[in-house]
């Protein structure tokens, strides 16, 4: 069974916990933000569930792009790794990560 897009990219920052991950999506219908560190996914536009195992990006949320940071994440200065990742290529960097 292979784990969703939004474990995937959790997994990718308990592997790599000096990353925060920002990504571009479209929540039904409405662009969202959501930071992902440490295996914790966080909406910065929405209200989040308080359950961390309820998914806030399911497999069939559209991925714009997603912004490798430096950790710890400061929105006025960030620290960027690389920026406007596709979903394909960060696949690619997930593989390199073993996720």
């Amino acid at each position: 069974m292979t784990a969703s897009i939004a474990r995937r990219l959790e997994q990718y920052t308990v592997k790599r916990p000096g990353e925060v991950l920002l990504v571009s999506v479209d929540l039904n219908g409405q662009p969202d933000q959501i930071a992902i560190f440490k295996g914790f996914s966080s909406s910065l536009m929405c209200p989040t569930a308080f359950d961390p195992d309820v998914p806030i990006i399911s497999d069939d949320t559209r991925i714009h792009k997603i912004d490798r940071l430096e950790s710890p994440y400061n929105p006025k200065a960030p620290r960027y790794i690389a920026q406007g990742l596709s979903w394909d290529v960060f696949e690619a960097v997930m593989a390199e990560a073993g996720v």
